[in-house]
């Protein structure tokens, strides 16, 4: 798990948790973020020069995606596979194609991406 990064806007309170530099394009990051009080596990996404997030959580059983910290299963068509139960999830809208949650969605975190560095919005 990368470390929470400490840096806030002062302008907007928003915080940084992460850097472009430590997502290569089409990868998958896990870091820890405080989103609504408490610390959770997110999963980023980078496209180009955009980033998508979402909970580190299946929505079959509630478990992390990961099967060890950081570590994603991806099936051959790019789909992050849950560790667990199989279920399968593509990387635009997080909807799950095939599984247990078939037509759920991972849960997303609202981030941007500014100064090369991804914030909570």
């Amino acid at each position: 798990m990368e470390p929470l990064n400490d840096g806030v806007d002062p302008a907007s309170g928003k915080l940084a948790i992460a850097s472009l530099d430590q997502l290569a394009d089409g990868s998958l990051l896990e870091v820890e973020a405080a989103v609504d009080g408490g610390a959770e596990s997110l999963i980023l996404y980078r496209e180009g020069d955009a980033v998508r997030a979402w909970y580190n959580v299946c929505p079959h059983a509630g478990r992390r995606l990961d099967w060890a910290p950081g570590q994603f299963l991806r099936s051959k068509d790019g789909l992050v596979v849950c560790a667990v139960h199989g279920a399968s999830f593509e990387l635009g809208a997080g909807e799950c194609l095939g599984g247990p949650c078939r037509g759920e969605s991972l849960r997303a975190v609202p981030v941007v991406v500014r100064d090369g560095d991804v914030w909570l919005a």
